[in-house]
């Protein structure tokens, strides 16, 4: 199982679109995919069409357990999808009283990680979408990820939102002492406009060997998914965004391929 974690502390800059676009085509790949919402909003479980304030069985049933992973409950959370081979756990706007709930509850940062323990034969690949916040959903997303992908959208303040989140991936990671790998990626571009070519300039400037090398265009088509509950790629494959992100998706492939031999080299 390969675990990625999309995630950037500032919201609207495509993180779920990317969740989806990745999920849908690994899938369509052949492969095994879950895709989880880890965000109070749900929109990625909106998107499939479920309702985060009325669904009966979410993400949130994980932790209310102390800390602890019941058998077999990981497996109950998970529906299937409109796009054949992608599942989803999806959220709940329970989720948002978390923080509250679970002061002074130890191993509440590793909830995800023994969930998904339990999922391992189950999927080959898992895409945890993230809330904009940092707390504790983020700091389970960040401990189960082998890679972490940040979608930054091409304007400055969309810049600045990407420092903050890199400072506290750094922070988790003193404290994990554990290395995670990362990229960011580029998003909403439109290279009819200043701002767009400058941004990308800026971003090219400063994280150089951590950005991929192209970006993903803004794409009415993504809209038009998410208001038919489907991945991209099934509702037209040809467009802009989708093959951006099919080229994101072999760069990433890639980089898990070189990891992978690394580690057993």
């Amino acid at each position: 199982m390969r675990i990625w974690a999309v995630a950037n502390q500032k919201g609207g800059v495509g993180k779920t679109t990317s969740v989806v676009s990745l999920g849908g085509l690994l899938a369509q790949r052949g492969k095994r995919v879950l895709v989880v919402d880890l965000d109070p909003h749900g929109s990625l479980t909106s998107w499939f069409g479920h309702d985060p304030d009325t669904i009966p069985q979410s993400v949130f049933n994980l932790f209310q357990h102390q800390g602890k992973v019941p058998d077999g409950l990981p497996a109950q959370l998970i529906t299937e999808t409109s796009c054949p081979g992608l599942a989803l756990m999806p959220a709940s706007t329970a989720l948002a009283t978390l923080e509250r709930r679970m002061v002074g509850v130890e191993g509440m940062g590793l909830i995800m990680s023994r969930a998904l323990t339990q999922l391992w034969d189950d999927f080959d690949y898992v895409i945890l979408d993230n809330t904009p916040s940092l707390g504790v959903l983020m700091v389970n997303a960040l401990a189960a990820a082998q890679h972490l992908i940040i979608p930054v959208q091409t304007e400055f303040l969309a810049i600045k939102g990407l420092e903050r989140m890199l400072h506290t991936l750094q922070m988790i990671m003193r404290s994990q002492k554990n290395e995670l790998p990362y990229t960011v990626v580029p998003t909403l571009f439109d290279r009819r406009t200043q701002a767009s070519m400058k941004s990308l300039n800026l971003l090219r400037k400063a994280y150089g060997e951590h950005l991929w090398r192209f970006a993903v265009p803004v794409d009415t088509k993504f809209r038009d998914a998410s208001q038919a509950g489907m991945v991209p790629s099934l509702l037209d494959g040809a467009t802009h965004g989708v093959r951006a992100y099919t080229r994101l998706l072999e760069d990433l492939l890639e980089q898990t391929e070189l990891v992978r031999e690394r580690q057993h080299g």
